[in-house]
């Protein structure tokens, strides 16, 4: 992605974040995963950047964009993106969020209203990560969680351990290259392990299941689930955003391994 179009947006004080922006047309706004960059959505680019203005945001301490110790946290994320939208002169977009990047669309969504929202594309999280309801969509048990919080998040070869044993567990569904699996860890590891400890909690104690019901009602939505948990988060998308179109794909990152399938699908949703 080092031809595309680079720039540097400040959204705070000394705090630059990292965007690309290619294409024309209508725009579409690509928001990564917990401590991800801009770099996995290089098939989407490709891809949409031929019919569609194309907008990837690393958020505030991932990628190229600033590390602080300030305002990591979706609530900030979701002013962040307000400020990158307005300094690109960006209307009536469609926003795409991956994983903990559809926490920074629903903010977006519960501070600024939809005025601005074309349309929203929801991949693979569900608005509340836990809950003592067994027939929820969450991201998992609350031990494992706290354990993952305590343990690996206090040291970058705890990040490292955890980041690896997600890709090759949860992301993706083949066997991952080592080449492939070193550039996915060396995204991840951009972010501090201090910061993504940071992160990982404001992810995991957000509530965004009203924002997630009015959203759904109030713009066209597609929400991808992988097909691990397809059947549970499905049933559970029906309850909480009952307008919103429901697919199921691959793994987490069902949109870098599955590209095609994945591109054609959000093609005929945006159509």
């Amino acid at each position: 992605m080092s031809g595309f179009n680079g720039k540097y947006i400040e959204v705070d004080p000394g705090i630059e974040l990292f965007v690309q922006d290619v294409g024309q047309g209508e725009p579409i706004v690509f928001i990564p995963g917990f401590t991800f960059t801009t770099e996995v959505f290089s098939k989407q680019v490709d891809y949409f950047s031929k019919t569609n203005r194309v907008i990837v945001v690393d958020p505030r301490s991932h990628g190229r964009s600033t590390v602080t110790v300030h305002g990591n946290d979706y609530v900030t994320h979701g002013t962040d993106l307000a400020k990158v939208l307005k300094q690109l002169d960006v209307e009536n977009a469609t926003l795409f969020g991956w994983s903990f990047g559809c926490f920074t669309v629903w903010e977006y969504f519960k501070q600024y209203g939809r005025d601005n929202i074309k349309s929203a594309v929801l991949v693979d999280m569900p608005p509340k990560s836990l809950s003592v309801h067994n027939d929820d969509w969450i991201e998992g048990a609350l031990d494992d969680i706290a354990a993952i919080y305590t343990s690996h998040l206090r040291s970058p070869q705890g990040q490292r351990a955890f980041i690896t044993d997600y890709i090759t567990q949860v992301m993706i569904q083949r066997e991952v290259k080592e080449e492939e699996l070193n550039w996915l860890v060396e995204q991840s590891l951009k972010t501090p392990y201090y910061i993504a400890a940071n992160l990982f909690a404001a992810g995991m104690f957000s509530d965004y299941r009203a924002e997630a019901t009015s959203l759904s009602h109030s713009v066209p939505t597609l929400t991808v689930v992988a097909e691990h948990w397809a059947e549970t988060a499905a049933a559970f998308t029906k309850k909480v955003s009952p307008e919103s179109k429901i697919e199921v794909l691959g793994g987490h990152m069902m949109f870098w391994e599955h590209a095609d399938k994945f591109n054609d699908m959000v093609t005929r949703f945006l159509k």
